[in-house]
C-alpha cells in the first residue's frame, strides 16, 4: 500500500465522521491530525515489519505501543496521546467493518496517565473588571453582548459563533437553545446583564450585517463573526483590562461554571447548563470551589492563621 493509498483510506473515513456521524470541523480536524501522524509513523517503520508498502492491516499492538513511546518522547502528554490512541482504534474498528484490518492493534493500549490540570477562571473580582471595560463604537457594543454572554450562559466558542438572529426572541426572554458537542441540544439561561448587552446590539448589528446574513454576532464586513476572531477580541479586551492572564473563551465557561457551583452547590444542574454529558466532566470544578473553601478557611479560621512573629 502506498502512501497515497492510505491517505485515501484515512480521507474516507473522515468524510464518514464529517457527513454521517456529523462530527464539527474542529474533532474532524484533530483526526486529521492524529491519523497523518499514523501515517508517517507506518511509513517510517523498515519495510520487512510493516512500513513503507505495508497496509494498516500489517501493524500489530507491538507497533503501535512503539508509536506511543515515539510520541511521547516527542513530548506529547497523556491527554494527547489518549485522543490519538482514540482516533486511532475508531480507525480500526472502521477499517474492520470494511475488511481493511483483521483486528484492532489499539484495543489494549492505553496513553501514559498525566496530572489533570484544573481549567483556568478568573475570579468574581477579575470577571466584574473583564466585563465593565466596554466601549461606545459598534464593535465594543458587539463584544460586550458576547462577552456577557459567554459568562452568562457558558457556552462553548463554537456555541456563540453559530447563535443566529433566529434566537433573538428567545434569548431576550431568558434563554437560549445552543447545539452542543455531538449536535446535542440544550437550552441555557440568560442573566440579565447579559439580556441588556445583547439588546444593545441588536441596532448596531442592523448598521453592519449583511442583508442576507443570519448570524446573530457580525463583522465589519457584515458577515458571521468567525471564531478565531472573538477569540482575538476577548484575549484584548483582558488585556487592555489589565487581567494577570490571557483570556479565552472557555476561561469565561469555567468562570461561569466555577461561580455557580460556589454559590449553589448544585452539581446537576451545572452539569446540565454546561452539556456535560458524564457528570465526572463537571466534578473537575468542585476542586475549584474547594480552592475557595481553603482560601476562606485559611483567612477566617484562628486555628489557621499564622502568628505574628
Amino acid at each position: 500500500m502506498t502512501a497515497s493509498e492510505r491517505a485515501a483510506e484515512v480521507n474516507a473515513y473522515l468524510d464518514e465522521l464529517a457527513q454521517q456521524r456529523r462530527l464539527s470541523p474542529h474533532t474532524v480536524s484533530n483526526y486529521r491530525h492524529d491519523l497523518e501522524a499514523l501515517c508517517a509513523l507506518i511509513a517510517d517503520l523498515p519495510a520487512g515489519d510493516g512500513g513503507g508498502g505495508g497496509s494498516f492491516g500489517t501493524i500489530q499492538t507491538p507497533h503501535i505501543r512503539r508509536f506511543v513511546a515515539q510520541l511521547h518522547s516527542r513530548g506529547l502528554g497523556g491527554r494527547s496521546l489518549g485522543r490519538a490512541l482514540s482516533a486511532w482504534r475508531g480507525f480500526y474498528r472502521w477499517l474492520g467493518r470494511r475488511g481493511g484490518a483483521t483486528h484492532n492493534p489499539v484495543d489494549s493500549v492505553r496513553p501514559p496517565k498525566s496530572p489533570r490540570a484544573l481549567p483556568k477562571a478568573l475570579s468574581p473580582d477579575e470577571a466584574s473588571r473583564l466585563l465593565a471595560g466596554a466601549g461606545e463604537n459598534l464593535l465594543a457594543i458587539r463584544d460586550q453582548a458576547m462577552f456577557e454572554l459567554f459568562y452568562s450562559s457558558g457556552l462553548r466558542l463554537a456555541e456563540l459563533a453559530a447563535l443566529d438572529i433566529s434566537c433573538l426572541e428567545e434569548l431576550l426572554a431568558g434563554e437560549v437553545r445552543v447545539l452542543g458537542k455531538r449536535s446535542k441540544l440544550r437550552i441555557v439561561p440568560v442573566g440579565s446583564k447579559a439580556r441588556e448587552a445583547v439588546s444593545a446590539w441588536i441596532a448596531p448589528r442592523r448598521l453592519l450585517a449583511a442583508a442576507d446574513e443570519a448570524a446573530l454576532f457580525v463583522g465589519q464586513r457584515g458577515r458571521r463573526l468567525g471564531v478565531r476572531m472573538i477569540q482575538l477580541r476577548l484575549a484584548r479586551r483582558g488585556l487592555l483590562q489589565g487581567l494577570p492572564a490571557r483570556v479565552h473563551p472557555h476561561m469565561l465557561r469555567h468562570s461561569f461554571a466555577s461561580h455557580v457551583l460556589q454559590s449553589s452547590g448544585d452539581l446537576r444542574a451545572v452539569q446540565e447548563m454546561l452539556g456535560h454529558a458524564s457528570i465526572a466532566s463537571t466534578q473537575v470544578y468542585t476542586h475549584l470551589d474547594f480552592q475557595h473553601l481553603a482560601t476562606v478557611y485559611d483567612q477566617a479560621h484562628p486555628r489557621a492563621k499564622r502568628k505574628a512573629d
